[in-house]
């Protein structure tokens, strides 16, 4: 069984990486309001959600699995406290904060609405610090970092992140407001005007 637990672990962290990878890319397609190719803008914004919310889903299988392995030696207080755990509390460590980080996040989007635009936007922009804390938790404590299929994955998710923060900090990044409807009023009809007195 704790074998079984070692490898969903695994297998789950290497997901909720490729996973976070796509939802800082698509937070930063969301944030500029352009259509990506096959999407219309609604639907960037809609995969975005989507692909943060397994992304939650896959973090809390990882966390769960790792929780109850016997192999990974972590407890309930090193899941969350940063570098507390017992064995590897660097880069546990770095898992436990980057939980954190993403923990708020997650509260603060269900609490949008009572908290605000403004300050859910700031909390929000804690998604950039969490991905690349979660890389290097993966690098340093994953045990299959090392190996070729995983450092081509490592290497597609730093391209990709890299690839969206360096348009959203090009020139060429330019928010697309919102397309407001215009309201449509038809021209007068000829001859519909009023009235001319005598002449």
């Amino acid at each position: 069984m704790s074998d079984a637990l070692w490898y969903l672990g695994r297998g789950t962290g290497v997901v909720s990486l490729v996973l976070l990878t796509l939802v800082v890319a698509l937070g930063v397609a969301t944030r500029s309001g352009r259509p990506l190719p096959g999407l219309p803008r609604f639907a960037v914004t809609a995969v975005h959600r989507s692909a943060s919310l397994l992304a939650g889903v896959f973090l809390a299988i990882h966390v769960g699995t790792l929780l109850f392995d016997p192999y990974a030696g972590l407890n309930l207080v090193s899941l969350v406290v940063p570098f507390s755990a017992g064995a590897h509390p660097f880069w546990y460590g770095l898992g436990a904060l980057g939980l954190d980080l993403i923990l708020a996040l997650v509260v603060t989007s269900v609490l949008r609405d009572r908290i605000g635009p403004r300050v859910w936007r700031g909390i929000h922009w804690a998604a950039y610090a969490s991905w690349p804390i979660a890389l290097a938790h993966g690098l340093g404590s994953g045990s299959d970092a090392s190996t070729g299929w995983m450092l081509t994955i490592t290497g597609v998710c730093v391209a990709t992140v890299l690839a969206a923060v360096g348009w959203r900090v090009s020139e060429r990044f330019a928010e697309v407001p919102d397309l407001a409807p215009v309201p449509v009023t038809a021209p007068p009809l000829v001859g519909t005007g009023p009235p001319e007195g005598p002449r």
